[in-house]
């Protein structure tokens, strides 16, 4: 999950405040020294993170693109320079450019906007824009939400009081519903000082940034591990009472599987798995590689001389070509997998299903799956030339029966043209005349249209009517039965216009 670093360097930035009686620092000063200590935490416990920085008055200025180089934003924070007013907007449709140029609309962000809390003045500031959001052209919208998934972090350099004496706390929480409301807005507690800004961003790590351990179980084997990024809690909206799920600390892997019976699943979230090496509180970056990389050390490195059962892992998945399941809680299961970034590097990624105990219905539940060895024959069959899998469901699928559907004229047209084709070629086409017959009154009696069976009831009599001399017997009386059958169906009386009923041909005495 990259994240924007969205630096407000706006005059209103440069306001001094004291700090125990000594020299004077500008706001700029402590919101330099909180994304520091920000960025510190994150080439520690995140290195994999890709993290970019903006700076923002009027205008907006790329200074680091999406990088995870620590030292380069760092210095680039130290370089800063002032401007002039503040112009929230401008910045915002800034964000949007980049993370769409570099990532998609599809990969989810995280914004950090660092500010004072000044709004601007005039047209162009955070009060303007939001006033006239609603009454603007679709050339000149206002850039919230933003077309991929966002969570916004407003840090505010001014304390809670200081926001409430104006309007601006109100602005900004406007601005944080208007982005989703997936996120929080920060403020310092009691005097402006490097003991608050460090505690406002502790808070802000906390919440946003703090890694998550757990430990991954394969029968006896276990190894310590780091999922990046942080799986977030879930809410099942189809539950009586939800309640947030999170994933357990204790991962355990119940089985292995194929890739191409697993095939593409959908997923919550992707996340990378880190092996925790035994001589560190956590790796530096890295998976199961075998080769050396550019910028990371492979997995063997990583380890050290230890072994590591999440590097046996990686490289068994990436070998066989097989996906581990693991369980991630009470019925809530993922998988985890080898995914490969470029020629040399490949990582160990888990991947979320839905929870529930059947998240893939092609594979059925996932507790009734088992060892291949415990199966009367191997479903694989002996050279490995069949599957299992998909699954036959007991009931046939809706979705997998011919569905009559007509959304424009020309459809409707062509399904009576077919019943009258058949009708011409009676008695030769009767099963298919009827088949035809039924599913437009199935469709008709489903839609409600009564007069669509009115309609064709009297297209066959008049069908009848046209018969030539030559014409077999049968066929008059099959036209007429059908006709009469469907002029029943059209009084929607349940006892002609059952859904399930379906019209017979007529009985007759006349042989082929």
């Amino acid at each position: 999950m990259p994240t924007v670093v969205l630096m407000d360097v706006s005059l209103s930035m440069t306001r001094p405040v004291s700090l125990d009686g000594s020299d004077e620092f500008q706001r700029k000063n402590l919101a330099v020294h909180g994304l520091n200590m920000l960025f510190e935490h994150m080439a520690s416990n995140y290195r994999l993170e890709f993290t970019s920085l903006m700076a923002f008055s009027s205008l907006w200025e790329l200074l680091v693109p999406f990088t995870r180089d620590y030292n380069a934003l760092q210095e680039a924070l130290g370089n800063l320079e002032d401007y002039d007013k503040t112009c929230v907007e401008a910045a915002l449709n800034g964000v949007s450019n980049v993370v769409q140029q570099e990532w998609g609309s599809a990969c989810p962000c995280q914004v950090v906007l660092v500010t004072d809390g000044s709004l601007g003045i005039g047209k162009g500031s955070l009060r303007h824009s939001l006033q006239t959001q609603k009454h603007r052209g679709d050339d000149k919208k206002f850039p919230l939400p933003f077309p991929f998934p966002t969570k916004l972090f407003i840090m505010s350099v001014a304390n809670a009081e200081e926001l409430q004496m104006t309007d601006a706390m109100d602005n900004l929480e406007e601005l944080l519903r208007l982005s989703g409301g997936d996120g929080q807005i920060f403020t310092m507690e009691g005097p402006l000082c490097m003991k608050s800004v460090q505690a406002m961003f502790g808070r802000l790590i906390d919440h946003a940034y703090s890694p998550f351990h757990a430990v991954l179980h394969c029968g006896n084997l276990s190894s310590d591990v780091q999922v990046f990024p942080r799986p977030e809690p879930i809410v099942m909206d189809e539950e009586v009472e939800p309640m947030p799920r999170s994933v357990n600390i204790d991962l355990e892997i119940v089985g292995f599987i194929e890739i191409a019976d697993i095939s593409s699943p959908p997923v919550i979230s992707r996340h990378l798995v880190l092996p925790i090496n035994v001589n560190k509180e956590v790796d530096e970056v890295g998976t199961g590689t075998t080769d050396e990389l550019e910028e990371e050390p492979s997995a063997s490195q990583m380890a050290g001389k230890s072994p590591n059962f999440c590097v046996l892992l990686h490289g068994s998945l990436k070998v066989e070509g097989m996906v581990a399941l693991v369980q991630l809680g009470p019925e809530w299961y993922g998988m985890l997998y080898s995914q490969a970034d470029s020629k040399k590097k490949s990582n160990l990624m888990m991947s979320l299903f839905e929870p529930g105990p059947e998240p893939l219905p092609w594979l059925g539940k996932i507790t009734h799956l088992g060892p291949i060895s415990e199966a009367a024959e191997n479903p694989y069959g002996e050279d490995d030339s069949k599957s299992p899998f998909p699954l036959q469901p007991s009931a046939k699928r809706s979705y997998a029966q011919n569905v009559t559907v007509w959304i424009k004229a020309s459809g409707l047209q062509t399904d009576v043209q077919k019943i009258l084709r058949n009708a011409r070629k009676l008695p030769d086409k009767t099963q298919t005349f009827y088949k035809e017959l039924n599913r437009l009154r199935k469709a008709a009696l489903a839609f409600g249209f009564w007069e669509l069976l009115k309609g064709v009831a009297d297209l066959l009599e008049r069908e009848c009517t046209l018969l030539p001399d030559s014409a077999h017997p049968d066929a008059a009386f099959q036209l007429s039965h059908a006709a009469q059958q469907l002029k029943l169906a059209s009084t929607g009386d349940s006892q002609y216009a059952a859904f399930d009923h379906n019209i017979a041909p007529m009985h007759t005495d006349f042989s082929s």
